[in-house]
């Protein structure tokens, strides 16, 4: 496996964690894979842009208080990597229970990511669009 080929692993490893994180419900894994620091941005679907993450994370919390259940299938990853940034696209197919409501959809989303100095890919950005 080349160099490349290693590091669109690590970012698409880092893309599964953030699902993960999102799956799980659980604001603590979910700042494990951000990078926490004013820089980030977040939109959600029918959102305004969030920005800082006091503000991304409050948004997560607000999210995963309200929901009971949230699975994803992603679908047509694409990562692109440049120098200690990557970015991936992909499609969200999502079940879930939000205030006991039952729903499957799909959202369009992009993550952004930069290598920090421990050589780890952290969220810096994500955009989700239905």
């Amino acid at each position: 496996m080349t160099q490349d080929q290693l590091e669109v692993e690590r970012i698409l490893s880092a893309n599964n964690s953030f699902y993960e994180a999102f799956g799980s419900l659980n604001i603590d894994k979910m700042e494990q894979v951000w990078e926490t620091s004013e820089d980030v941005r977040c939109i959600h679907p029918n959102s305004s842009i969030i920005r800082g993450w006091v503000g991304v994370r409050q948004s997560w919390a607000d999210i995963f208080y309200n929901t009971t259940l949230m699975h994803f299938n992603i679908t047509d990853e694409e990562v692109s990597v440049r120098g200690d940034s990557a970015w991936v696209s992909c499609q969200e197919n999502i079940s879930t229970v939000v205030n006991a409501r039952a729903a499957n959809f799909t959202v369009q989303a992009t993550n952004i990511y930069v290598r920090n100095g421990d050589g780890e890919w952290k969220l810096v950005h994500h955009h989700g669009s239905g």
